[in-house]
């Protein structure tokens, strides 16, 4: 059975500055609706779960369809993060992710 939806946020990789502090939202409406069970990890180019250091916070879910991330940080220029968002909607267990590129 093929998956009909993409894991990748359709936007792609998205662009950070180092000493931004951004809260990242993610659109869930093509997995369904009121997620609940919602967890964010973020790992560095090597796989390593980096989300203690370069997190504040804890997700939120912001309405039916959207998932506001924690806040995002101190991150390094140069580097790429995977951005991963699991949540339960509909019963079911999805997990999304998007890139992070990290800019002076």
């Amino acid at each position: 059975m093929t998956n009909i939806f993409e894991r990748e946020v359709v936007e792609g990789p998205q662009i950070q500055g180092e000493d931004e502090r951004i809260v990242w939202t993610l659109d869930i409406s093509p997995w369904g609706s009121s997620p609940s069970s919602v967890s964010v990890v973020i790992k560095d180019e090597a796989g390593n779960n980096v989300t203690a250091t370069k997190s504040t916070g804890l997700p939120v879910v912001a309405s039916a369809t959207l998932i506001n991330c924690p806040v995002i940080h101190s991150l390094t220029a140069g580097s790429q993060y995977r951005v991963e968002v699991k949540f339960t909607a509909s019963g079911q267990v999805f997990e999304a992710f998007f890139i992070l590129i990290a800019e002076v």
